[in-house]
């Protein structure tokens, strides 16, 4: 029997965050996306969405390039090769612990 407590405590909190985890999938959804656009996409502030991406950086889950376009600052992110396989195996954790609740569901 899946014990889920287990599972859902085995969850990288780095990743599974709400903020982190929504900027890392429309990360993984793309090369490499500018500040703007990822905050568009998250919906996070702009003190909010700094903080998590300072904490994804640090961990080693994403890149930052800082250049201008013309007199205006921009900030590109991209996830890491690290960063690519580890949320690639969150998503794994979770539809491993979405089978398994559904088996204890069905009495399996």
């Amino acid at each position: 029997m899946p014990n889920l407590p287990e599972q859902i405590n085995g969850l990288d909190r780095v990743i599974h965050e709400p903020a982190r985890l929504a900027i890392l999938t429309v990360l993984s959804a793309c090369a490499e996306a500018d500040f703007t656009f990822l905050q568009r996409a998250t919906g996070l502030t702009n003190g909010n969405m700094s903080t998590h991406l300072s904490k994804l950086e640090g961990a080693g889950l994403i890149a930052m390039k800082k250049h201008f376009v013309g007199k205006r600052p921009q900030t590109l992110l991209s996830l890491t090769d690290a960063g690519r396989q580890q949320i690639a195996q969150h998503w794994r954790q979770l539809e491993k612990l979405r089978v398994d609740a559904a088996q204890l569901s069905h009495g399996e």
